[in-house]
């Protein structure tokens, strides 16, 4: 098979028509090998002989949208030094925009071998992890354009893609727990009745299912662990995983957009799903690991954490922030998404130890010309030193989660039981009761009790706030909801106010 210089940019996988540009970052590397795998199995490895700024690259000439590859990476194995190449582990891609199959749990994904964390596993791991995949870029968006809710219009309902769609009465049951059950009408008809504004999706890039859990017969619902920033979730998509899922992702969007109803995704960009040292092999460790991870710095062979998953990604380095940048701007350009809600966001602003609000990552998305126009959702805390950042983040959009947060937005939850055996047939008002929670003021240094009202079934209700400044509260329709482990309703409550990119945010 022929291969041709290619370009080192974009990075990732990209189909023009007439074949696809291979292109992958690694400091570390001595070489790289691309490998393309049949339906069959069979492997074929072509070298990247082209380096550039440390990126690797080559053209495959006549390759297709819907083939599955992932690299090999030859370099030092010398954890005591942070670095973990293995060109015995078939590695994704950092950019695959689509991921086929899931990892198995085998020992061939790991490193090392099972009783002895110091021994060097040579054993091929083709066949129990997972494989990258050409996407085609080409759809056909229509008429489609973003809603732009302003925030102090904005009703947001919190969701999860299986949890809201897998006990629905009226949508089929081949597509349940799909992205295509979402786009399904019983569900924007749901969503549109309770005066929804915008959908915010659990995470839906690609994550892994942890070994421990298949081993006892479970799956990971949340998500929390991704291993893809740019591939919608592989097991969410009711029409193939080998590009498919993309397609019917957007296809979602379009639905959704029409209804006039925005699409938020909360997204992961603390850590992966490689956990520690005693994680598997499946991406980011195998290709730089010193360059994506943070080390600990008198002790590189164990990974400095500060969100209780394992690792946490350098937020120093400019691959890694290019990586993100990328990934933001792709769901937002290419997948036509609304937003972002950031999970751990703490953590994403140390550059160095400390939480540091002047860090290069909010530099980028301040400075980005897309990024800084979509919604931006702040989880202001992680597990590491000075971690709890409530109203500490800057005001380009509403920052917390549960019932109280941050001076950019309070926010309440409002938990719904299973799907009814007819959804009209839950439409009876309930009383609500109020909790009180505390928000900081943002004009003053004391803070002032906040009440949410809070309902299981409900007429419209309405939300009030106390406050030194008088705000102006959102009024959240809503019945029963979709069946639901993982819904909920977030009325944001805002000020008026600008943030400092320009558009009108809480404040």
């Amino acid at each position: 098979m022929d291969i041709w210089p290619g370009t080192a940019y974009p990075l990732g996988a990209t189909y023009d028509g007439s074949g696809v540009n291979f292109a992958l970052f690694s400091e570390i590397a001595d070489r790289v090998e691309l490998c393309l795998v049949s339906e069959d199995g069979t492997e074929t490895r072509l070298e990247l002989t082209e380096v550039d700024g440390y990126v690797w690259h080559g053209y495959v000439p006549n390759l297709q949208p819907g083939q599955r590859y992932g690299y090999r990476v030859h370099g030092p194995y010398d954890p005591t030094n942070g670095h973990r190449c293995n060109p015995a582990k078939l590695l994704l891609d950092p950019y695959a925009k689509a991921i086929d199959g899931q990892v198995t749990g085998d020992e061939a994904l790991f490193s090392y071998t099972f009783g002895d964390v110091s021994s060097f596993n040579d054993a091929d791991s083709l066949g129990h992890t997972m494989l990258s995949v050409v996407v085609n870029p080409f759809f056909d968006w229509g008429h489609d354009r973003p809603p732009r809710h302003e925030y102090h219009e904005s009703v947001i309902y919190e969701a999860h893609v299986k949890g809201l769609t897998m006990t629905h009465p009226d949508i089929p049951e081949e597509i349940r727990g799909t992205y295509a059950a979402i786009a399904h009408p019983a569900i924007i008809e749901h969503l549109t009745e309770l005066g929804v504004t915008a959908i915010e999706l659990l995470p839906v890039h690609q994550f892994v299912q942890d070994t421990h859990l298949q081993e006892k017969g479970l799956r990971n619902y949340w998500g929390y662990n991704t291993i893809g920033f740019l591939a919608p979730h592989n097991e969410y998509a009711a029409t193939g995983t080998q590009g498919q899922q993309v397609t019917e992702f957007k296809a979602m969007v379009k639905a959704l957009h029409e209804a006039d109803i925005e699409v938020i995704l909360d997204v992961v960009y603390n850590h992966t799903a490689e956990g520690n040292e005693y994680g598997p092999t499946l991406c980011f460790r195998g290709i730089d690991n010193s360059a994506y991870y943070r080390l600990v710095d008198d002790a590189k062979d164990h990974y400095y954490d500060t969100t209780g998953t394992g690792n946490s990604l350098l937020m120093r380095n400019p691959h890694v922030l290019q990586l993100i940048m990328d990934s933001l701007r792709y769901w937002v350009t290419e997948m036509h998404v609304d937003g972002f809600r950031f999970d751990l966001a703490a953590t994403l602003a140390r550059q160095f130890h400390e939480v540091d609000k002047l860090s290069a990552f909010f530099d980028l998305i301040q400075q980005d010309p897309v990024i800084s126009q979509v919604k931006l959702i702040a989880e202001p805390w992680d597990l590491g030193d000075g971690g709890y950042q409530v109203g500490n983040f800057p005001r380009c959009g509403p920052s917390g989660t549960g019932v109280t947060a941050t001076p950019c937005a309070t926010t309440g939850v409002v938990r719904r039981p299973a799907w009814p055996s007819s959804p009209r047939a839950c439409r009876a008002p309930r009383t609500c009761t109020s909790t009180t929670g505390v928000a900081p003021s943002p004009r003053s240094t004391s803070s002032s009790p906040t009440t949410v009202s809070r309902c299981a079934t409900s007429s419209p209700t309405t939300r009030s706030t106390t406050r030194q400044t008088a705000r102006t509260a959102t009024t959240a329709r809503a019945t029963t909801a979709p069946g639901t482990t993982g819904s909920r309703v977030r009325p944001t409550t805002p000020t008026s106010g600008r943030c400092g990119c320009g558009r009108s945010a809480t404040t």
